[in-house]
């Protein structure tokens, strides 16, 4: 299996553990989204709360230039740490939702 097809398949893994550990009710639901075409990749709550609409990303990776990017955590998981835990190199996780600048404290790519 090459890196991508790797990634794709941890980073899959990743969300659906976190679909399956969701507390979906009847009117708000966890969908997956995987888009292998464009390397795009998240978790989703949508539906209703009563009268209150229910809508919005949980986590949100992409694959870009061979390494993954955490776009969003909305977890109190700390996906880089799971990452390498699944066994991404450190060096091939970029926390996205961090500014290039703070980028340079953590463990992980900067780009």
């Amino acid at each position: 299996m090459d890196k991508i097809e790797r990634y794709r398949q941890i980073i899959k893994q990743i969300l659906t553990e976190h679909a399956q550990n969701s507390s979906d009710t009847d009117t708000v639901k966890s969908q997956l989204i995987f888009d292998n075409e464009n390397n795009h990749y998240q978790l989703a709550y949508v539906g209703w709360q009563g009268e209150k609409r229910v809508f919005g990303p949980v986590m949100h990776f992409d694959i870009q230039n061979e390494k993954i990017w955490v776009q969003y955590n909305g977890t109190e998981e700390l996906v880089g740490e799971r990452l390498v835990e699944l066994g991404v190199p450190s060096s091939d996780i970029v926390i996205g939702f961090y500014s290039p600048f703070k980028r340079q404290f953590t463990p992980y790519a900067v780009e």
